[in-house]
């Protein structure tokens, strides 16, 4: 009779045995699994992040470069209209193109203003102030109402001071999208300054 409980005994111990194991063992998988997938689950949270972030760097390179692109035809059409203004040369024509460019430019800043850093978003409300002014002074002189500093040589400073105001603005591009080079690919050499006036009439300031 004892002999018989020891084998029950040991009989129950041993499906208990397997039914704890079993058990064990599931839990033991559900738990690998479990980890597995909040590591998947992080990892593709991590790679989702990367991509948006060079999707915004994507983005506020493209709208830097476009800044770039607009300021400068903005300003050198600015300067041509200057020179008509000055010869008593001003045609429709001259000033359509000038606010075409201006157009232009409001589009491509107003899009930067969107994704720029908080910083480049100073630069780029300051830029657009600063350009408004020279364009008021600049329509102010064709109207025949300058102001008091407003002359023909005064206005000339104007478009020095812009670009300088350019320099800063491009420098803190750079800086937010951590490239060397410029957002539009290229290279400083030179403030861009308004020539001397040609014997002919308006000519489009190059970068010297």
């Amino acid at each position: 009779m004892g002999s018989a409980l020891i084998g029950l005994a040991a009989a129950v111990v041993g499906v208990t045995g397997t039914l704890l194991a079993s058990v064990l063992s599931q839990r033991l998988l559900a738990r690998v699994q479990s980890e597995q997938f909040d590591r998947q689950q992080q990892s593709a949270e991590a790679q989702w992040r990367r991509e948006q972030q060079v999707a915004e760097l994507g983005r506020r390179r493209e709208g830097y470069m476009q800044v770039n692109a607009s300021f400068r035809r903005y300003r050198t059409h600015l300067m041509d209209f200057l020179w008509t203004v000055h010869k008593g040369a001003v045609t429709p024509e001259a000033r359509e193109r000038v606010e075409e460019a201006r157009r232009d430019h409001h589009s491509a800043f107003a899009e930067a203003q969107l994704i720029a850093s908080t910083v480049v978003l100073a630069e780029l409300d300051g830029m657009t102030a600063a350009l408004s002014e020279v364009y008021r002074r600049v329509m102010s002189l064709e109207e025949g109402t300058p102001d008091p500093d407003g002359s023909f040589e005064g206005l000339r400073a104007d478009f020095d001071r812009l670009w300088e105001r350019w320099e800063r603005m491009r420098a803190e591009m750079r800086a937010d999208l951590g490239a060397g080079n410029d957002p539009d690919g290229q290279q400083l050499i030179g403030p861009r300054r308004l020539p001397p006036r040609p014997p002919d009439g308006p000519e489009t300031a190059q970068a010297v």
